[in-house]
């Protein structure tokens, strides 16, 4: 297996939240739920088990349309992603060569 491929981060709700957050800043919880197509309940549980791992920060604020909770990969979960992907990349790629 290459070493860059990151075990915890390949669980495919996980991953999906992670690929989401990569290209962005912060970001709605409302939108991350909406685009990965789950319940506020499982985000919040893979988004809990992300933060524990160090992987994305969490934001809460309060103004006068409510409460809102915001999220972003930290710049460890940026380089996980990234070194994460490239290995997926590198497996496709072996994939690839071997059906020539």
């Amino acid at each position: 297996m290459d070493p860059d491929f990151d075990e915890f981060l390949h669980v495919p709700a996980r991953l999906s939240v992670v690929a989401l957050l990569a290209p962005a800043d912060w970001v709605e919880f409302a939108f991350v739920r909406d685009a990965v197509g789950t319940s506020d309940s499982a985000l919040s549980k893979q988004v809990a088990v992300l933060a524990d791992a160090g992987y994305v920060e969490i934001r809460k604020t309060r103004n006068p349309t409510g409460r809102h909770t915001h999220l972003r990969l930290t710049s460890y979960g940026r380089q996980a992603f990234r070194r994460h992907a490239s290995a997926l990349e590198r497996i496709v790629a072996a994939a690839s060569r071997s059906r020539e």
